[in-house]
């Protein structure tokens, strides 16, 4: 045997092991699909010659196996238990509370990790090598799948490095991304076969089939986020683990974060829900873990669950619908986002016609086109979104979307955020973001004059009498009193109420601005800070960064606006109009403590308020805006067609209040 063949063996499995680290683990390929197989294809043809050096962790041997009889049960040598689940900020914070009482008020890390909607496993390595994969089950015993996980790409037949432990059970989740279930049903459309219906279910009968080779056309990946038994274990906290995890070559959930109390983890949850349609796998929540692993030895377990981690949930639905055109709309800040005109579909209680699109970076990478049949998920949120297209359904001809070059409402050539994804319209004067300015700027959440509904602010900057917001409050009764469906009285009273603002406070005025980065909470922060627009202006960039719930990005954005010569200008011309730009005691909530310690549900469509306006002034009071219902919510505000949401809150006795009923205590 030439010596060169089995070094040639050898250097070709630590090469391909090291393009499917690359690729699975890292995200970041160095070669294409074509080069990868060619490799693949010459080490096979050598073992092929020379079967003598063929080893079980070889990776030609991923797919080879024969059909199995049936599935045998396996015993977990640590079982994996089930996870207590939370729905709401509320329930996770008193689960905070319980841990920090049983760990006598010790710092506690938190890791806060995706909750990966697919199919529990757990794999296990004898000495780096991969000897066995078994489903979760019942938590104690489980199915042996260990046919089925050697052909998924992501994991590894053996170990990265030289000192692999001699025993370790890893535990993970196996799904098939949004992306992967679209070629699968093209070809099956293509093979005149039932196409399927969504990811976790393909995953959960793929993995248990008893044909690996059928198995492997599924296109099967891992995330690995946890461990079970495991001797010489290193790593004392679970960050240090999925560090060492990532060093052995398995992928590891993405977007990972830490934070060092369980509201900080909550709020990123909230914040994250709203970024879903960025994934290409389905996710059901996400969970969060105490970091240090001696803390969660002396948590211990129930008999069903570690108390050491929990669960965060949320509500998702779907449906199925046909998108009927694709437009874009342009927002206060110029940002350009499509949208898409949907067959009007019942989703969670409620008729769905429209699904945010997002970016132009999303229509492609999704590949939606007009005509295409989708599924549209709400999940945790109010806005839709696409979750992908079903392509096997599409017809002949249908076009790529062509996302326009020029504003479409000034003609005004558009640009792409340097390092970022939105496309905006640089024109400060375009007549679409005008019309949003001013009426965000009218707003309930912001100076609330009422009576400046949106076809009156169509009209004052259509006809040119209003081109800032400071000519709001030049406007005068004649001339107003010429519009369309005005008349002297209605005149009158919207100069009055366009008076009354005046006296709104700095914070609401902030907020008002439309300045990117800066909302309601963040604008009573910086009023209540600084305490009046003069002071604001005067400091630098870093001294706002460094005032807390600011931070770097939304600094720079305010410090930019202030010295900007349109910026500076705005703020001048309301001083000069005799808008107080100094922070009233109540800025901080932009009202009272009505709501204080209370947390808030709204649900079904609302005749005075949009989303953002009601959960901006139940801030303003003091309360705060939650997704679902728990035991722990205060109200519920139902408008028409309140769901599920108004179900659940009779069930759990949650007091439930009209929008007048809400309107009214809020006045009052």
């Amino acid at each position: 045997m030439a010596p060169s063949v089995k070094q040639e063996i050898a250097a070709l499995r630590e090469e391909i092991r090291a393009h499917d680290r690359r690729y699975y683990v890292e995200a970041t390929p160095t070669i294409s699909d074509l080069q990868y197989d060619l490799l693949l294809e010459r080490l096979g043809k050598l073992e092929s010659e020379h079967p003598d050096l063929v080893t079980p962790d070889s990776p030609t041997q991923r797919v080879g196996g024969e059909p199995i009889g049936e599935l045998e049960s396996v015993t977990h040598r640590t079982p994996m238990l089930s996870i207590d689940n939370t729905y709401s900020t509320e329930e996770l914070s008193k689960y905070g509370q319980r841990i920090d009482k049983l760990l006598d008020g010790e710092p506690i890390e938190w890791v806060v990790e995706l909750k990966i909607d697919g199919v529990a496993v757990s794999l296990t390595y004898e000495n780096g090598e991969l000897v066995g994969g078994a489903t979760r089950g019942d938590g104690r015993t489980g199915d042996d799948i260990t046919h089925n996980v050697r052909t998924v790409q992501g994991v590894p037949l053996r170990l990265a490095g030289d000192n692999p432990p001699p025993l370790i059970e890893i535990r993970g989740e196996i799904f098939i991304a949004n992306s992967d279930l679209v070629k699968i049903n093209q070809q099956r459309e293509q093979a005149g076969e039932e196409p399927y219906a969504n990811t976790r279910n393909l995953a959960a009968g793929s993995i248990k089939l008893l044909d690996p080779r059928v198995c492997a056309t599924r296109r099967l990946r891992l995330f690995c986020h946890g461990v079970g038994e495991a001797t010489d274990l290193t790593a004392t906290t679970h960050s240090e683990f999925l560090e060492q995890l990532t060093r052995w070559g398995l992928p590891i959930t993405p977007e990972i974060a830490q934070f060092h109390s369980i509201e900080a983890g909550a709020a990123h949850c909230e914040m994250w829900v709203e970024r879903l349609h960025d994934l290409d796998f389905e996710v059901d929540g996400f969970v969060l873990k105490v970091n240090r692993f001696d803390q969660r030895e002396r948590l211990g377990s129930t008999s069903k669950s570690p108390r050491w981690l929990v669960a965060y949930k949320f509500e998702k639905y779907e449906a199925v619908t046909q998108l009927h055109e694709i437009r874009v709309q342009v927002g206060k800040t110029g940002t350009i986002t499509p949208v898409a005109i949907l067959e009007p579909v019942q989703l969670a209680g409620t008729t769905v016609s429209r699904a945010s699109l997002h970016n132009a970076d999303e229509i492609e990478r999704k590949d939606v086109r007009v005509g295409d049949t989708v599924i549209v998920e709400k999940a945790g949120k109010i806005i839709p979104h696409i979750v992908r297209v079903e392509k096997h359904k599409r017809q002949q001809g249908a076009s790529p979307f062509q996302f326009p070059v020029d504003c479409p409402e000034c003609s005004t050539p558009l640009v792409k955020d340097e390092g970022g994804v939105y496309i905006r319209c640089p024109n400060f004067s375009c007549p679409a973001q005008l019309k949003e300015r001013i009426r965000y700027f009218a707003s309930r959440s912001a100076m609330d004059i009422e009576g400046l509904g949106d076809k009156l602010v169509d009209q004052l900057v259509d006809t040119g009498l209003v081109s800032s917001y400071a000519d709001l409050y030049r406007l005068e009764e004649p001339q107003l009193a010429g519009l369309e469906r005005m008349g002297e009285k209605s005149a009158r009273n919207l100069v009055g109420n366009i008076v009354k603002s005046k006296t709104r406070g700095l914070a609401r005025v902030l907020n008002g601005l439309s300045i990117r980065h800066v909302g309601a909470r963040v604008a009573g922060v910086l009023a209540n800070h600084f305490g009046s627009l003069e002071a604001m202006q005067a400091a630098s960039a870093e001294q706002l960064a460094e005032i807390h719930e600011v931070g770097p990005v939304i600094a720079e954005s305010l410090y930019e606006f202030l010295r900007s010569e349109h910026g500076s200008c705005q703020v001048q011309q309301l001083g000069d109009c005799g808008v107080d730009l100094v922070a009233q005691n109540s800025d901080a909530s932009g009202g009272s403590d009505l709501l204080k310690g209370k947390t808030l549900v709204v649900t079904g469509k609302l005749e005075k308020y949009t989303r953002d306006e009601i959960h901006a002034l139940i801030a303003q009071h003091g309360g705060r805006a939650a997704s679902s219902v728990s035991a722990s919510t205060d109200y519920l505000v139902a408008g028409e067609k309140a769901g599920s949401k108004f179900s659940k809150a009779q069930k759990l006795g949650v007091a439930v209040l009209t929008e007048a009923e809400f309107q009214k205590m809020v006045a009052e």
